[in-house]
């Protein structure tokens, strides 16, 4: 079972959230969140939420499909940081100048996916590259 989930337009720059994404790629869903709950960065906070949000839409998606589910088996397949939009703001300066400050944002991208199916991927990159 694979699920998405994702997080636009939050006001984070995107290489902050990048290192807190670093860390929980390829680990499993539930030490991931572990993982976040304990980290002193800003982005973890949402990061958390998100990653929480992904297993929940898998649960969803497995009792749909009716699908034995098991939270502790997701792994978290892909995770990354996107740039978002860019909001521009000025603060005075001296002798009547003006500075442009960049207040960036990220678009951040969860996928949980079962080992199996994680495999399977590998699998068929690793099959079509020979």
């Amino acid at each position: 079972m694979e699920a998405v989930a994702k997080l636009k337009h939050i006001r984070i720059t995107p290489m902050k959230a990048r290192r807190v994404v670093n860390t929980i790629r390829g680990k499993q869903a539930t030490e991931a969140l572990a993982i976040l709950k304990f980290a002193p960065q800003a982005a973890s906070t949402p990061i958390y939420k998100l990653v929480a949000s992904a297993m929940a839409n898998a649960k969803v998606k497995a009792d749909a499909a009716n699908i034995l589910f098991d939270e502790d088996d997701l792994i978290i397949s892909q995770a990354f940081v996107d740039e978002g939009t860019t909001l521009k703001r000025f603060m005075p300066r001296a002798q009547g100048r003006a500075f442009q400050i960049l207040k960036r944002t990220s678009h951040i991208t969860i996928v949980v996916a079962t080992p199996d199916e994680v495999a399977a991927k590998t699998g068929a990159k690793k099959a079509s590259k020979n």
